[in-house]
C-alpha cells in the first residue's frame, strides 16, 4: 500500500536542541526531518512533534521548530508519545490511518510510539533517513524491530514522492528543489 497524503499524519519525535548534538548523522537527519516537514504542510498533511522533557532536553531544534505551529507540539515525559493522553487525542482527533514517523531516538521514543501506533490498527511508515541513535547500533536494530512487527521501513524521498503520486503539478514543481 502506498503512502497517501490525505490518510497521513506526520510525527516528528523528540527532535530537540539538547539530543540532537548527539545523535548520529544530525545533518542528514535534520535535512529530511525538515524536507519531510515542507512537503507535508505544502500537502496539507497534519503534524504532531513531541518534545521529550524539555526543561532537560530543551525545545525542538529552531530550524524545525520554526515550522510548526504551537498547537502542534506536545510536551512529554513518556517514552511513547501515544502514553502521553493529551498526543493520543490529538492522533485521534485528525482520523488519520497513517503515520508516517521520524526523529529520535530510534531505539527509544521512536520505537515505543511506533508500536504502540501499530498496536492501534494505525499502518506506521518509519523514515529510515530522517530517524537516528546516539549509537548507530541502535538505531539499525530499532529499524529492525520494527519492521519485523509490521512498520514498513521508508525514505524522505519515498514519502515525498507517494506524497505527490505524480510529476507536473504545482506541489510537484514547489517540492523538487526539496530533493534535489
Amino acid at each position: 500500500m502506498l503512502i497517501n497524503a490525505e490518510e497521513s499524519v506526520l510525527v516528528l519525535v523528540d527532535l530537540q536542541e539538547r539530543l540532537i548534538p548527539a545523535i548520529a548523522g544530525k545533518e542528514k537527519l535534520l535535512r529530511n526531518c525538515a524536507t519531510l516537514l515542507q512537503g507535508a504542510r505544502r500537502l496539507s498533511v497534519p503534524i504532531l512533534a513531541s518534545e521529550q522533557y524539555p526543561t532537560g532536553l530543551g525545545r525542538t531544534t529552531a530550524s524545525l521548530a520554526a515550522g510548526l505551529a504551537p498547537e502542534e507540539v506536545v510536551e512529554k515525559i513518556t517514552f511513547s508519545c501515544l502514553a502521553t493522553p493529551d498526543f493520543g487525542a490529538r492522533l485521534s482527533a485528525l482520523g488519520r490511518p497513517q503515520v508516517v514517523v521520524c526523529g529520535a531516538e530510534a531505539h527509544v521514543c521512536v520505537l515505543q510510539t511506533a508500536l504502540d501506533l501499530r498496536a492501534r490498527g494505525h499502518r506506521v511508515f518509519i523514515v529510515a533517513d530522517a530517524t537516528g541513535s546516539r549509537d548507530p547500533a541502535n538505531c539499525k536494530a530499532a529499524l529492525a524491530r520494527l519492521s519485523r512487527a509490521g512498520a514498513e521501513v521508508v525514505t524522505t524521498e519515498m514519502v515525498l514522492f507517494e506524497w505527490l503520486k505524480r510529476a507536473g503539478t504545482e506541489d510537484f514543481r514547489a517540492l523538487l528543489p526539496l530533493i534535489k
